[in-house]
């Protein structure tokens, strides 16, 4: 039984475009005919039926060749035998033989075809010589070696032509199927990153636009003033997320080669983290900042995480918190920086997750994105008295020396 291995290892050849008894009745003709054409300057005429018998019996070893090409071979071998003891050269038998070495070339391996075609040679040399008994030196005793040789080559480059042909096939196959994966998976970060994005561009402002309606709505007629701060709060947030989500689709809208440039805003770092800290301390989130160490050594990527682990941790401290106040610790190690932001919750408040409202939690979630995508650690959960975030980011080598 043939296994998945030998297949691999001894690849069928492709179907000729013509069905393959078409060759055979081909070669069958050139094998009969040339039992009767002049060879070697006389007219070989069979002279008993047992000679005729041989001459013509590798017309039914050709039909054999595809399936049994090793024994195909071996038959007609054994011919020339029988012939070279009767006293003759049969060019048809040197054709069949010249036939069923290619077939055992194009359908093995190469050791296979080294193997077979030494054995076959080693064989037919001294029944050649026996077949010109005239003259050792008669150069009829190496043709039908040479001719062996040449077939066995020719099948074997023919295969290793074959191969060769599939085997660049099936890298260009593979390469296509690598480059499918690649774009998708490309475009499924590309994704996560947009979305990510405009979490982080709208989360707070649309918190602080729903806040403020409700007090512009509760005070509207009892505190009119405060309606009007609320309202007015209200129309800096829209203008400023209009703003954030604006540079987010040119920035989509830009070319790759990054030429443009327009509305291509610097991503955001602890350098704005006072900016960020008075946003939400306009919109009544009372902040307390505390540093440990060079913020300003910080690589982008880290800096950009921190920053956003620092502003979704005060967007939530602002819908879900207590107190209307939360903490901030960034402290910068040689190794590591550790950011934390934390806020007192009401006694009967679920997780924040819980209460992210229309967003089941996308926040958190693109929020440990960024943080594994620097190679970080993010911990969020309730602490006595409050909710803390705190992640922990790596710094390079380099940043740390």
């Amino acid at each position: 039984m043939t296994t998945a291995e030998d297949r691999v290892r001894n690849p069928a050849p492709p179907r000729p475009w013509f069905p393959g008894w078409v060759g055979d009745v081909i070669a069958g003709l050139f094998i009969v005919a040339a039992a009767f054409v002049p060879y070697t300057g006389e007219e070989f005429r069979p002279a008993s039926p047992l000679t005729l018998a041989i001459a013509l019996a590798p017309v039914l070893v050709i039909p054999v060749r595809r399936r049994l090409p090793i024994p195909a071979l071996a038959v007609c071998v054994l011919l020339y035998g029988i012939a070279a003891f009767t006293g003759t050269l049969a060019p048809g038998i040197v054709l069949a033989t010249a036939i069923t070495m290619f077939g055992v070339a194009n359908r093995t391996n190469r050791r296979t075809t080294i193997l077979v075609a030494v054995v076959a040679i080693v064989v037919i040399l001294p029944l050649s010589r026996l077949a010109t008994i005239s003259d050792v030196l008669d150069p009829r005793a190496f043709q039908f070696a040479v001719t062996v040789a040449f077939a066995a080559a020719a099948g074997d480059a023919t295969r290793s032509r074959r191969e060769y042909v599939r085997a660049v096939t099936e890298r260009a196959e593979r390469a296509e199927q690598t480059r499918d994966s690649e774009a998708r998976r490309r475009v499924t970060e590309e994704r996560l990153r947009i979305a990510r994005d405009l979490h982080d561009a709208v989360a707070h402002q649309i918190s602080v636009i729903s806040l403020n309606a409700g007090v512009a709505s509760s005070a509207l007629e009892s505190r009119p003033e405060k309606a009007r701060e609320a309202l007015s709060t209200i129309r800096v947030a829209s203008r400023a997320v209009l703003a954030e989500i604006g540079d987010l689709l040119a920035m989509l809208r830009a070319e790759d080669d990054g030429s443009s440039g327009i509305g291509a805003a610097p991503q955001p770092g602890l350098a704005r983290l006072d900016e960020l800290v008075g946003r939400f301390g306009e919109s009544g989130l009372r902040v307390t900042v505390r540093v440990d160490g060079d913020i300003s050594r910080l690589p982008g990527a880290v800096d950009l995480v921190a920053y956003r682990v620092i502003q979704e941790g005060l967007t939530n401290a602002h819908k879900h918190g207590a107190e209307h106040r939360a903490h901030v610790l960034v402290a910068v190690g040689d190794r590591q920086v550790d950011v934390a932001v934390s806020n007192p919750v009401p006694s009967a408040a679920a997780d924040p997750v819980d209460l992210d409202a229309g967003t089941g939690g996308r926040g958190l979630l693109g929020l440990r994105e960024r943080v594994a995508s620097v190679r970080g650690s993010v911990e969020t959960g309730p602490t006595p008295g409050g909710y803390r975030i705190a992640a922990t980011l790596p710094l390079p080598e380099e940043s740390s020396t």
